[in-house]
């Protein structure tokens, strides 16, 4: 763990959550920031700040502000943990 109790890239569990906004498409209706707004701030009246990789604790919200996008521009990607993030083998199964 990092030093602020954060985990690093290495030490993630799980799945990662990564998002990609298209600004070209982006019209600035704002819904991403109403509805995931740790991830997502307008900047100005159409100017769109995000986080790429959020927490994994704002997965739901950031899968809803994406179905909420009008036009469609925020793109949602969950990777799987790093091969070093990986624990021991041959748990139960």
């Amino acid at each position: 763990m990092v030093a602020d109790g954060r985990r690093g890239p290495s030490e993630r569990t799980g799945p990662v959550v990564r998002i990609a906004v298209d600004l070209n498409r982006c019209q600035g209706y704002a819904q991403c920031a109403f509805l995931a707004p740790d991830v997502f701030t307008m900047h100005g009246e159409e100017g769109l700040l995000y986080r790429p990789e959020p927490d994994e604790a704002q997965r739901e919200k950031v899968a809803q502000a994406a179905a909420a996008c009008p036009v469609q521009a925020i793109l949602v990607d969950a990777l799987d943990a790093p091969a070093g993030a990986v624990t021991g083998r041959g748990g139960a199964r």
